[in-house]
This record gives structure tokens, sequence and C-alpha cells, in this order.
């Protein structure tokens, strides 16, 4: 077999194969033996059919498309091999010349991963935020822990902000009410949010009994994002009771029998907390610093084909849940002032970057000739089970049925690549604080996967 490369493009080339009649022998007499196996011909027995009569009912092109199709992956990647490419996705292939006795000759272009300098690691830089103050988290999970265990206590008086109140819900338009839009005995606590708009301006400062009506927009139902006018009924104001942060409370909510006790524990997990959330957001930005060091550009048809599985992803799970892209940017709180072109765009620019890292974390493995072994996969495997709440077999099995070997130990070798640039990166916190983000024995960091594999 000879093969010869030409580059198209920065990151795409054409494969120019010959496949000599003498290395296609092996799949013509696999051809053959399928077909004789396959027909039933009177005067022969089943599989023992001539390859002469097949060539005569059946035709020698059918036989040599079949010996073709056999014979093309094991010389394609012998091709890949010689030439030192690496491919990004499926070639797009073409028999060029077929003369039978002779030679088969056939075309592959392909996207390949463009060649590229890595920048030294350890110019790479970067700022994240100080870590906040664990006395401040502290008292914020405390307090949420007090609204958790609070009690109620029924009142008579106009409601305020904090304060539980029941009330029935009418909406309608042009005096009409709508279907499905009528809620009864709805509890609600005043400021918490979460609800139709305009809610709390409209309760806080009615008494039980009382009424009101306004404007909003209907969320949920057939007619959601619809304008409608609200009439709310209050039926009862109730006050929340927190609890005294005392003994009796730190036993009640925690493992510990003082107050003392239980705000150490819970200082000793924001702290780790709030560590674990700086150290992510260096190693993010010095990845970030990395691509944007390291100057390619991602084969187009490569982010087309990622971008339309990841639309297809997003828009079967709106589907699921009876949403359009705007409708679920319109009732998510931080995604309000996005509309569905921004987000698609967002999406394309985070899905260049993401299988750019990618890319320069597998060409840093190949330099360091990272190698994987199985203890790698076992500890891979073990760390997804524990991620997912399954079991390291129930994980194994998942990878086997799905054919996810090779990813996961791309994975592997990605995540090794990492550990070489975080070790000699070096990220700083806005107080001037050195940032420690190299790995620690046996962690493993998580690099948005894209499936290139050939």
């Amino acid at each position: 077999m000879s093969s010869t490369v030409e580059k198209l493009g920065p990151s795409r080339v054409k494969l120019t194969v010959e496949i000599p009649f003498a290395d296609l022998a092996p799949h013509l007499d696999k051809a053959y033996a399928d077909i004789a196996a396959s027909v039933t011909i009177p005067g022969f027995r089943k599989g023992k059919v001539p390859p002469l009569v097949i060539d005569q009912r059946f035709g020698r092109g059918a036989v040599l498309q079949e010996a073709i199709n056999g014979a093309l992956p094991s010389a394609y990647e012998a091709a890949i091999t010689e030439a030192k490419i690496i491919p990004l996705a499926d070639p797009e292939v073409e028999i060029t010349k077929l003369e039978d006795g002779d030679v088969v000759e056939f075309t592959a272009e392909v996207d390949v991963r463009p060649e590229f300098t890595v920048p030294d690691f350890s110019t790479l830089t970067a700022e994240v935020e100080a870590t906040k103050s664990v006395d401040a988290e502290v008292d914020e999970r405390i307090e949420m822990l007090r609204s958790r265990f609070a009690t109620t206590s029924e009142v008579d008086r106009a409601a305020a902000a904090g304060d539980r109140v029941t009330i029935d819900l009418v909406a309608s338009r042009d005096g009409e009410a709508l279907p499905d839009g009528t809620a009864t005995d709805v509890t609600y606590v005043i400021g918490v949010g979460g609800m139709i708009d305009g809610l709390d301006e409209a309760v806080t400062g009615l008494s039980a009994g009382d009424e009101a009506d306004f404007a909003s927009t209907l969320v949920g139902g057939a007619m959601e994002g619809e304008p409608a006018d609200i009439h709310v009924t209050v039926k009862k104001v109730a006050e929340q009771i927190l609890p005294e942060i005392d003994d009796e409370f730190a036993s009640m909510i925690s493992e510990f029998d003082t107050v003392e006790e239980m705000k150490a524990d819970l200082a000793s997990g924001v702290e780790a907390s709030l560590a674990a959330e700086q150290v992510a957001a260096g190693r993010d930005k010095i990845i970030e610093a990395l691509v944007e060091a390291t100057d390619f550009e991602v084969p187009a048809g490569v982010v087309a084909a990622e971008v339309e599985a990841r639309k297809e992803q997003i828009n079967g799970q709106l589907a699921q849940a009876g949403l359009t892209l705007q409708r679920y940017l319109d009732q998510t709180p931080e995604e309000t002032s996005r509309t569905a072109e921004d987000f698609w765009a967002e999406l394309e620019a985070n899905t260049v970057k993401g299988l750019k890292a990618q890319l320069i974390l597998d060409q840093i493995a190949d330099d360091a000739e990272v190698s994987v072994d199985q203890a790698d996969l076992s500890k891979l495997i073990v760390q997804k089970a524990m991620r997912n709440g399954t079991t390291p077999e129930q994980e194994a099995q998942h990878m086997m049925e799905h054919n996810h070997l090779g990813a996961w130990m791309a994975e592997i070798r990605r995540n090794k690549a990492m550990g070489e640039v975080v070790a000699k990166a070096t990220v700083t916190d806005t107080a001037g604080n050195t940032v420690d983000i190299s790995l620690r024995e046996g962690e493993a960091v998580e690099v948005e996967e894209h499936d290139h594999e050939h």
C-alpha cells in the first residue's frame, strides 16, 4: 500500500491511497465466502458456490465493492499513521481508480488537528477574587437554617416582608377568568420571589380578608408568558418566628451540642468550600489564558457538528419540559436580559473555546508522551461513580455498553496534561495572595468533553 498527503488548509488534508490487489485478496476471498453463504443456487451446496458462478449471477462489481469496503478502514488507518496526522472527524472518501486485478485508489479528505506551538506554562497568569469572609458566610448559612426551622404564628395585622400569607389567585383577561387561571390556598413568603411578578407589592400592607388587583405575566400552564389581570385575596397572615441561636438550636440542626461546636464545624466546611471555588476559578482562568495564548483555528466543520449536536440536545430537553428557549430565558432570573440569539452565539463561542482547550491538552499530552494504565482508568471510574451516585461496576458497564473507553482514556490524558499546566502557571487573588491551583494526588479536574474520535 502507498499513500500521499496533500494539505488543503491549516486543518484539512487529502490522502490519496493505493491498495494493490495483493492486499485486497483476503477481502475478496471473504466477500466471495459471505455471498456464497447467503445465497441458494440450484446445483450447489450452500456456501460452496464457486466465485465464477457468483460473478455470473451477481456481477464482479458487487464482489469488488464489498471487498473494497472491507479493506478501506485498515488502509485509511495505515495512511493516517504514515502521514502522522490526527483526524478530528470522519473522512469524506471517494474511490478514484479501480483497475480489476491491478490496483484500487481512493482519496480521503478529513479535518485534522492543526499544527500550533504550545506556550510556556510558566508565562500563564490569572487573577481570581479573594475568598469571602468565612464568618459572614457562616452567619448567612445559620440564617438560612433558622428560616428552614422557623415556626409561624397567625397575626391580626397587615402583611409585611418576611410574613407567610395564604392567598387565592384568579387570572383573567377582559373580565373573563382564564382556563387554569385559579389557585386557592397558596402559601407564600413575602419577599422570597419565584411567583408572579408584582405579587409582593400587591399583598404587602393587606390584612386577612383584604383583596387587590394587579397586572402581571402568567407563569406555567398553557398560557405561560401571556399578560393577565390578577385578583388576589389574602386569607391568612402569619409571621415567621425564627429559633434562637442557642445550644438547643445547635443540637436540633446538627450533631453538635453547643453553638460553638456547630459554628466551628460550619466554618471548617465553608473554608474548604470557598477555597475549592477559588481553585476551580483559577484553573478555569488559566485554561482560558492557555487558549488565548495558543494561535490556531478549530476546523469549521468540527465546530459546526458540535454546535448542532448541542442545539439538538438543548432543544430536546426544552421540548420535554414544554418550553421554548426564549420562554426559558424569560423565566430564569439570571437569563432574563438575554435573547435566544445571544444564547446560541454564546453557546458557539464556548464550544469553540472548549474544543480548542481539548486540542491543546491533547498536544501537551502527546509532547509529554503521557500514558494511561489500568489504575488510571479504575480511578476515573470510581470518581464518576461518586459524582453520579452509582457504583463503579455500573460505570464500567456503561463504559463498555456505550463504547466510551477511548473517550475516557482521552479524558485521563487531558487531565494529566492539565496537571502539567497548572503546576507551572501563576494565580493570585485580588488581595495579592498566591493561590495554589496544582492538582493534588489522585485529584481529577473536568475538561469539557467533545467526541472527536474518528
